[in-house]
């Protein structure tokens, strides 16, 4: 299966571990544009510009088109346990429309667009990613 990771980018390095670990179990995996910088500490945080620039949202969206699943990395970020934040909210709804699976590492968070990402109808894998088929 072809996927693509999703999530903050303070995930970077959760990315990359879990990319190795999908590959291993022969799926073809994509992540975020600079990933790796992320996850060394070369680039600390995300910016608006960055994302402007690289025409972020646009270029996932076409990734996305060309896959068949999206894993959303959701883990505790800003004191919300198992955090989606805009964007991967954003590329869970692309998914959805394209009829992709959508996975989620961890249970739905409690945010103000939960009944949103529920009505997605995210496949839950409780961290197991063997449950990715």
């Amino acid at each position: 299966m072809e996927i693509v990771i999703c999530g903050s980018m303070a995930f970077a390095k959760e990315m990359l571990e879990i990319k190795q670990k999908l590959e291993e179990q022969n799926h073809i995996v994509i992540v975020p544009t600079n990933t790796d910088k992320y996850a060394n500490g070369t680039i600390d945080a995300e910016n608006k510009w960055e994302k402007i620039e690289l025409d972020v949202i646009s270029a996932y969206f076409k990734k996305i088109k060309k896959t068949d699943a999206i894993l959303i990395i959701n883990k505790d970020k800003d004191n919300i346990k198992n955090y989606v934040g805009g964007n991967g909210l954003i590329e869970m709804a692309f998914a959805h429309v394209l009829d992709k699976k959508v996975f989620l590492l961890n249970p739905i968070p409690q945010m103000s667009y939960s009944d949103e990402i529920e009505a997605m109808k995210p496949i839950v894998l409780n961290n197991d990613l063997s449950k990715i088929q």
